[in-house]
């Protein structure tokens, strides 16, 4: 996310501000911590300067300082559209909070949109879509009737089901995304909805579809059970999760993303009554050079297992 797109409001706090963003672009995050702070005192009341301020101590390695500003960001905006919480969440400043806020997940993917296919397929080898699309046609050959993307985003895995699906709906919080899903014409219909929030009220469907999305959910009790409530009996449940393989459910990385251990996802599909069909390691996407692995997950709804 670019830092500094929203200004102070005030004149020298923004004059300051953008010379601590000069300098911590040429690691100096010291002196631009301390650039930072006399912007601040300026606008005082400026979020983001709190929350850049709190990445330049960060990058000092005074994570007591980066705590102070982030939980100020978070005072001046609940709502925390820059993931001050995860970075608290980071450094064990803060419990572990199950998902990040909405408002960060929105801005995220709004200033990423118009670059996502390029960035996500051409440079970070993304091949979840693809993944999905052969451990589906594998667990349930033929067609659907209805179907859910869940967190469509561009529609990457859109332009895989529209094949396959008479009717198929996208969901995703992210207006910008939405936008290029909709140019892409392989909707009927696309919806803004915040998944942690979503309460469907349509038909129930044969597919709901969720690649590369649970990442930015953290606990996925209730979007999985939200997934379950939109299937037929019989429906077929797919997703992605990034793949955690140490102690515990879940984790948040670095990369601000969670990921979820096999085991965890086991005893979720059972408590919603999804039996798995298939679960597969396999390797979804690079980030800062690395290999990312993940877990492609087909599972069907079976009420006679609750």
């Amino acid at each position: 996310m670019k830092p500094l797109q929203t200004s102070s409001g005030d004149i020298l706090a923004d004059r300051r501000a953008d010379y601590a963003e000069m300098l911590f672009g040429s690691g100096e995050p010291a002196a631009a911590a301390e650039l930072m702070l006399g912007a601040l005192e300026f606008a005082p009341d400026w979020a983001l300067g709190w929350f850049r301020l709190g990445e330049m101590h960060e990058a000092v390695g005074d994570t007591a300082a980066a705590a102070k500003a982030w939980r100020r960001a978070l005072e001046l905006e609940p709502r925390d559209p820059f993931g001050a919480g995860l970075k608290l969440e980071l450094i064990g400043e803060a419990g572990p909070g199950g998902a990040p806020s909405s408002a960060f997940v929105e801005v995220l993917f709004d200033q990423y949109a118009p670059k996502f296919d390029d960035s996500l397929v051409n440079r970070l080898a993304y091949s979840v879509p693809a993944l999905l699309d052969a451990a589906l046609r594998a667990a349930h050959p033929g067609r659907f009737a209805g179907a859910v993307d869940l967190g469509c985003g561009t529609g990457l895995m859109g332009e895989r089901l529209r094949p396959v699906c008479d009717h198929l709906e996208g969901y995703d919080i992210s207006a910008g995304m939405l936008r290029v899903a909709r140019d892409k014409a392989v909707y009927d219909r696309l919806v803004k909805a915040d998944l942690q929030a979503l309460a469907y009220e349509g038909e129930p469907v044969d597919l709901v579809a969720a690649a590369d999305v649970f990442m930015y959910v953290g606990e996925l009790e209730k979007v999985i059970a939200t997934g379950s409530s939109m299937l037929r009996e019989g429906g077929v449940f797919a997703f992605s999760v990034e793949h955690w393989r140490g102690k515990g459910d879940l984790i948040l990385q670095p990369s601000r993303r969670y990921a979820h251990s096999e085991t965890y996802v086991r005893s979720v599909l059972n408590k919603n009554a999804l039996t798995l069909l298939s679960l597969e390691p396999h390797m979804i996407r690079q980030d800062r050079g690395l290999p990312i692995e993940g877990l492609i997950v087909i599972a069907r709804n079976d009420p006679s297992a609750r």
